[in-house]
C-alpha cells in the first residue's frame, strides 16, 4: 500500500520558508548599491582643457580704407547757375593765391556783374568830380562823405558781383582737378576745379568705437595705395574726431604724410591705411576660444577645485587667438578651452593630462 504525499509535501514548504531569510540578505545588498551607484549623490564629470589667465600686452595691426585731401585744399563752386564761359587752369598748373580759375556768363539772367560795373563806375566818377569841387571849396564836407559813402557801396557791389562770375582760388597750390567744360551749365554747389598743397597730404579714414579708443594724437601710421602697393609711406595721426557720425556711428579720424617727391598721391585717391595699436601693458588675457558669447554677452567657465564656474567678462582687444578681458575674472583663475560645450555652471570636471597651459 503506497504511503500518502501529503507529509513530504509539507517538510518541503517548510524547509523553503527557513532558507528564505538567508538569500533575502543578499539580494538586498545588491539592490542598495545600486541604488547608491545611482543616486542623486553620483557625479558626472566631464573632461576639459584647460589655460592660465596671464598678464601681458596685446599689439595688432588694423587696417582702414581712407580718401585723400591735400594739407590745404579748396573746391572751387559757384553760387549762381550760368555758363562756363572760361578755364584758365589745368589740372597740374602751380597757381598763386586769388588766381582766376573759372569765369562763367557774365551777362547771364542770374549774373548782375556788368549793372553793378555800372555803378561802381559811375560813383567812381562821382567821386573824383566831388574831390575836385571840395579842393576849390565849392561843396562842403558833408557832401564829399556822402559821395565817398556812396562810392564804397558800389564798390562792395561790384567786387561781389564778379566774386560770382570770376571764381579764383583762396589759396595757392596745385590745380589738381577741373570737372568742367567752356558751355557746361554750372549748378550751385557742385565742384568745377580742385586746388591744393600737395606737398603734404591727408588720409581720412572712419573707425568703430572699439577701435577708436586704442589710437593717440601722433601715433603712426603706414599709408599706401592698391595701385601701387609697393610705395609705402609714413605718417602720423593729426586728428580724432570726439563725437561718432549720427548715421554710420563711426569716428572719423586724420593723418598727414609727406608726399612723395613726384607727388604721386592726389586728392580724391583712395589709399590703406595700416595702424598697429596695443592695449595697456599687463592687461588680462585669455586664449579666444575659451570665451563663448550669444552675440549680447560673452562668459568663460573659470576652473577651481574640479568644478567650472560660469563667469560673465567684458572683452577688449583680440588678435584672433588671444582676447583682452576688461572685466569678469581674475590673473589666478584658469579657463577651459575645450569640453565647454558639455560644462553648466557649477558642472564636476576633470583636466586632462597634460592639458594645462600656463
Amino acid at each position: 500500500m503506497t504511503p500518502p504525499r501529503k507529509p513530504f509535501l509539507a517538510r518541503t514548504a517548510a524547509l523553503a520558508v527557513l532558507l528564505l531569510p538567508a538569500l533575502l540578505p543578499g539580494c538586498g545588498s545588491q539592490e542598495t548599491k545600486s541604488a547608491s551607484a545611482d543616486g542623486p549623490d553620483a557625479r558626472l564629470t566631464v573632461p576639459v582643457e584647460i589655460a592660465a589667465v596671464h598678464q601681458g600686452t596685446l599689439s595688432l595691426e588694423r587696417m582702414y580704407s581712407a580718401s585723400l585731401e591735400g594739407q590745404e585744399q579748396a573746391n572751387i563752386v559757384p553760387k549762381i547757375s550760368e555758363r562756363v564761359a572760361g578755364i584758365h587752369a589745368r589740372v597740374g598748373m602751380t597757381v598763386p593765391a586769388n588766381q582766376l580759375i573759372i569765369t562763367l556768363d557774365k551777362a547771364g539772367a542770374s549774373s548782375q556783374f556788368y549793372q553793378a560795373e555800372a555803378g561802381f563806375r559811375n560813383a567812381e566818377k562821382s567821386l573824383e568830380r566831388m574831390k575836385s569841387l571840395y579842393t576849390e571849396g565849392a561843396v562842403s564836407l558833408q557832401s564829399l562823405d556822402a559821395t565817398q559813402t556812396a562810392y564804397d557801396v558800389a564798390r562792395a557791389n561790384f567786387v561781389a558781383a564778379r566774386s560770382v562770375v570770376e571764381l579764383t582760388s583762396p589759396i595757392a597750390g596745385v590745380v589738381t582737378a577741373v570737372n568742367t567744360t567752356i558751355g557746361d551749365l554750372a549748378m550751385p554747389g557742385v565742384m568745377l576745379a580742385t586746388v591744393a598743397r600737395i606737398d603734404r597730404m591727408k588720409a581720412i579714414f572712419s573707425l568703430n568705437e572699439s577701435d577708436v579708443t586704442a589710437l593717440a594724437i601722433g601715433q603712426k601710421v603706414t599709408i599706401s595705395s592698391e595701385a601701387r602697393p609697393d610705395l609705402t609711406v609714413q605718417g602720423s595721426i593729426i586728428q580724432i574726431s570726439r563725437s561718432a557720425d549720427v548715421r554710420s556711428r563711426s569716428f572719423e579720424v586724420k593723418a598727414m604724410f609727406n608726399n612723395t617727391p613726384d607727388r604721386w598721391f592726389r586728392p580724391g585717391m583712395f589709399a590703406k591705411v595700416r595702424v598697429q595699436v596695443s592695449s595697456g601693458q599687463n592687461v588680462l588675457l585669455v586664449p579666444s576660444i575659451a570665451i563663448q558669447t550669444d552675440g549680447m554677452t560673452s562668459h568663460v567657465f573659470v576652473v577651481k577645485d574640479g568644478r567650472a564656474y560660469q563667469r560673465s567678462v567684458e572683452t577688449g582687444m583680440s588678435d584672433g587667438e588671444r582676447t583682452e578681458i576688461l572685466k569678469g575674472i581674475l590673473v589666478t583663475d584658469s579657463v577651459a578651452t575645450v569640453g565647454m560645450n558639455n560644462v553648466r555652471d557649477s558642472s564636476y570636471v576633470v583636466v586632462a593630462h597634460g592639458a594645462q597651459s600656463h
